[in-house]
């Protein structure tokens, strides 16, 4: 019997499924975003099934409490079937069967989502603190900002230290922009407080995970870069090849090449970091490394090396990066402390 393959178009509210089997829909439903709901009718449904649903904020939970109602469950990747999907009509109904009918054919990118409770609670936790840091920044650059529409400057000591601020609005010319500070120190102090309660409980889990601390034995890497690093990559056994691990980090290269010259000849590739990767990652990674550059431990001997040799330092970075990140990568695999000597 064929294989059927289901698209699920969700939203908050409602889901769209079209159950596709051999290039036919053979039925569609439509029914509430919850999870009784899809259980039930994905046991209505016989034969051999793969469900298919698109990265989102509600694929992680979907993924979790659906997957063992089907042979197989795929969370794929939105932006590789973007072009497909946007062209001709399009409503839910015909992008749950545009879903389907891409997963039958094997065109689409599955995006990696742990079963692991536990684990995920923790990534919450490193996603909310990244997020309350970005928010921090935001509310500082607005105060910043908003000084300098009346000519004034706030010392960084003053933005951080809330006993100095009041001397501070008591010398400035402008009692509106006082007022006006007031108020916005209010967003800032949340946003700190916000930041600082989420870093303790992120840390207070991370004391289960030994590589954790065995991480941080390495120049560069300090409790959040560490934490980020095992939040989103979750397991070692998720890249076959390093350069796979390298390329979802950042570090990777892309090889891109067109056309031919008037002999005939293919013309050279050019090679590029890659575009779509994660971000945080390649933040972690790639900060760890600017650390540890700068200092006398085997990266930076590393780095002068490489200087040495001739590569401009962009490029002498970039692969240091890649060493400490396949450095990490075998550390986690046999659980095993650094070992500067195996370098």
């Amino acid at each position: 019997m064929a294989t059927k393959y289901i698209g699920a178009d969700v939203h908050v509210t409602t889901t769209e499924l079209a159950v596709d089997r051999s290039g036919k829909v053979l039925d569609r439903y439509r029914v509430p975003t919850t999870i009784p709901s899809l259980r039930e009718v994905l046991m209505r449904i016989s034969g051999s099934c793969v469900l298919v649903i698109e990265e989102g904020p509600m694929a992680g939970w979907l993924y979790r409490n659906l997957r063992e109602h089907v042979e197989k469950m795929i969370v794929c990747d939105p932006r590789r079937n973007h072009h497909i999907a946007r062209d001709g009509d399009k409503d839910d109904p015909i992008d749950a069967a545009k879903l389907a009918a891409l997963a039958r054919g094997g065109y689409l990118r599955e995006v990696y989502h742990t079963d692991d409770e536990s684990r995920e609670a923790f990534k919450q936790w490193v996603s909310l603190y990244h997020d309350r840091i970005g928010d921090r920044v935001r509310q500082a650059n607005k105060i910043h900002g908003r000084a300098r529409l009346y000519g004034a400057r706030i010392p960084t000591v003053v933005l951080k230290q809330p006993q100095r601020r009041e001397p501070f609005l008591s010398s400035l010319h402008h009692p509106e922009l006082a007022s006006q500070l007031r108020v916005l120190w209010m967003g800032y102090d949340a946003t700190v407080a916000q930041a600082a309660e989420a870093l303790k409980q992120f840390r207070r889990r991370s004391r289960s995970y030994p590589i954790v601390q065995y991480w941080r034995e390495l120049p560069g890497v300090g409790p959040v870069r560490a934490a980020t690093l095992l939040a989103y990559l979750d397991t070692p056994w998720r890249f076959r090849r390093k350069n796979r691990l390298w390329k979802y980090c950042g570090l990777g290269l892309q090889r891109t090449a067109s056309g031919s010259d008037r002999h005939g000849r293919p013309n050279p590739a050019h090679l590029h970091l890659a575009w779509q990767v994660n971000r945080r990652l390649k933040d972690a990674i790639v900060g760890a490394t600017m650390n540890a550059i700068v200092g006398d431990n085997v990266f930076g001997h590393q780095y002068r090396r490489l200087l040495d040799h001739g590569l401009i330092p962009s490029n002498a970075r970039h692969t240091v990066a890649r060493t400490m990140l396949t450095v990490m990568w075998g550390m986690w695999k046999r659980t095993a402390r650094f070992d500067a000597s195996l370098l």
